[in-house]
């Protein structure tokens, strides 16, 4: 009996969020990994910040918190800051990362400003859900057992981010796939990639663009904290396990997976193992295992083995 009061009580309050917590890591460490390998992994770190604004922005005009006016407005907000990005490369003549620094700073400074002096009491907009999301509240109420999961009525009141997040996720590995030898090659040789007739410039938007949206779609959900890490923290970790690329996407999604599944898990559980009844934050504890992911990596992937095994020799 105990077991089975622990499974509905895992598919009522943490099945979903654990489900919205892999979609959404893996929906940015698939455009994450080309992001790292064309040394842009700012720009994902500028998206994030910068929905928020937009966010704000929509909210002002609509008055409410739903779905479609948040994603216009962030969409907005990070084809704005697309543009002033370039625009300060072009002007200022400085390098992308200067750029990107200034645009994502500023824009995400606006966005916390305006979001303090809106009256935001009556709806769940505020800094901290921009930050750390709401993961830990996307409970399934009508997932009562597992045999809800086939249940049409149940499965029809499941929590609107995770139809969301799980179909960005699908168009974003649809469009991956489809487009796999172009951005492979404009990747590793644009120059190459230039004389086979490819557009070089549009495939950088493309990627840049996937990256906007799954940023977007997970930003309410998850907050900016584990987007930013899901960016760069997966890919960069499998990047060190391999040097091929189709291996190291694979590496990424089971190190984004992996975090969000155990970084929730530890996050609600962890301090109880310790004597503690409190629990922290599910995001923070999401991008914290990211990172020591990324440290594991660091010291013992194969890639980092081998480059001190030749600097010793």
């Amino acid at each position: 009996m105990e077991s089975i009061g622990l499974g509905t009580e895992f598919v009522t309050f943490s099945l979903t969020p654990i489900l919205i917590g892999v979609l959404a890591a893996v929906a940015c460490a698939l455009p994450g990994n080309f992001l790292i390998l064309r040394k842009q992994a700012l720009i994902g770190d500028a998206i994030s910040h910068v929905v928020l604004p937009g966010i704000v922005v929509a909210f002002l005009i609509t008055g409410q918190v739903t779905t479609w006016p948040m994603m216009i407005g962030a969409a907005g907000a990070s084809l704005v800051a697309v543009g002033l990005i370039t625009l300060i490369r072009r002007l200022g003549r400085i390098e992308a990362g200067a750029a990107m620094g200034v645009t994502f700073t500023t824009l995400f400074a606006l966005g916390v400003l305006l979001l303090e002096q809106s009256d935001t009491s009556a709806v769940h907009l505020d800094v901290e859900h921009a930050l750390y999301g709401n993961l830990e509240s996307l409970i399934w109420f009508s997932g009562v057992s597992w045999a809800s999961l086939a249940d049409p009525a149940a499965l029809a009141d499941l929590p609107p981010e995770l139809v969301r997040m799980a179909a960005v996720a699908a168009a974003i590995t649809a469009l991956i796939i489809l487009f796999w030898r172009p951005l492979k090659i404009s990747t590793f040789d644009e120059s190459f990639a230039r004389t086979l007739g490819m557009n070089v410039g549009l495939l950088d938007l493309g990627i840049i663009t996937l990256a906007a949206i799954a940023a977007v779609a997970a930003f309410d959900a998850v907050g900016s904290i584990i987007v930013i890490a899901m960016f760069i923290c997966p890919p960069a970790a499998a990047r060190l396990m391999t040097n091929r690329l189709e291996c190291q996407v694979w590496w990424s999604v089971l190190f984004a997976a992996l975090s969000a599944v155990g970084g929730y898990v530890l996050a609600g559980y962890g301090p109880g193992w310790f004597g503690s009844d409190m629990s922290v934050s599910a995001a923070g504890m999401i991008a914290t295992l990211s990172g020591l992911i990324l440290g594991v990596a660091c010291l013992f992937a194969p890639h980092r083995l081998r480059v001190g095994a030749s600097a010793v020799a």
